[in-house]
């Protein structure tokens, strides 16, 4: 009997024991919950989806060449006095005085000099005088055959060299062949760019970008897309602020923004920044950007 007893007690004390897990959990799960639940939606950085201007670009190298440009061969015995020139000079003005007439400018430009050689004359020194007009920059460029269908006169063209490297000068196709060198199988062309702050020097190094397939499509900044093995998302607002995963078809990357194909419409609300902190369907605290 009193072992009996003892089995019932134990019984009833290890139930008993479960009973207060159970509910010191549930109690515990209540608590965060609805502490949790408390919390105000987390401020996310939001954006509108907007037009930006996308084309597709033919990357190559060309080397900067002056609009106009003389070179001047002067006898060191010629000069009436010792050389100076001015860096800049206007048409009709004197370049540089000599016992055998004066050096008329033919037009505006820069002027400088190579430097003095002994191996042209044997008898005389040389100075030779250089006078670029660089107010327009040329360059041949030479476009691979494969986008020979694409390129043609006026197309817009982006250019940027290392001694200006956060600048971009804009300019265009000036000229295009008539064919195809079968030797390189590229297509010879020519591009312009005014030159007004005269920043690009003849003989430069030029990296250019010839734009085609311009087109207006909608825009997104590249942090508001989020890649999921074959498939892109991003998180559009609705009017209660809340995130909706939304998947959409992308097309080109420019300047940090991505091209938008399909999924979103013009004016709609998207996350910018702080994916990671967005939840689906959940509610935000939208900060316009």
């Amino acid at each position: 009997m009193k072992r009996s007893t003892k089995t019932i007690y134990i019984i009833t004390t290890f139930f008993l024991i479960i009973a207060i897990v159970i509910t010191s959990r549930t109690m515990i799960g209540n608590h965060f919950k609805k502490k949790f639940s408390k919390q105000p939606p987390p401020g996310i950085i939001v954006t509108e989806v907007v037009n930006k201007e996308f084309s597709n670009k033919i990357e190559t190298f060309g080397t900067a060449i002056s609009n106009k440009s003389k070179s001047f061969k002067i006898k060191k015995s010629d000069l009436m006095e010792e050389l100076k020139l001015k860096s800049n000079i206007k048409k009709g003005e004197v370049l540089i005085k000599l016992k055998s007439g004066d050096i008329i400018a033919p037009f505006s430009g820069v002027l400088g000099y190579t430097g003095i050689t002994e191996d042209i004359l044997v008898s005389d020194n040389i100075f030779i005088i250089t006078l670029d007009d660089n107010s327009v920059i040329y360059s041949d460029i030479k476009i691979p055959e494969n986008y020979s269908a694409f390129i043609k006169k006026g197309l817009p063209v982006e250019i940027k060299i290392s001694s200006h490297k956060n600048k971009f000068f804009q300019g265009e196709v000036d000229f295009v062949s008539s064919r195809i060198n079968a030797d390189t199988r590229s297509l010879l062309s020519r591009i312009k760019v005014e030159n007004k702050q005269q920043d690009l020097i003849s003989g430069s190094l030029l990296e250019v970008s010839v734009k085609f397939n311009l087109r207006n499509s909608l825009s997104v900044p590249d942090t508001s897309v989020m890649i999921e093995g074959e498939k892109s998302f991003v998180y559009k607002i609705n009017d209660e602020n809340l995130a909706l995963k939304t998947e959409v078809k992308t097309g080109l990357r420019d300047d940090k923004n991505i091209e938008i194909i399909s999924g979103l419409n013009l004016q709609d609300i998207v996350v910018a920044e702080g994916l990671k902190k967005v939840r689906p369907n959940g509610k935000i605290k939208p900060i316009k950007k």
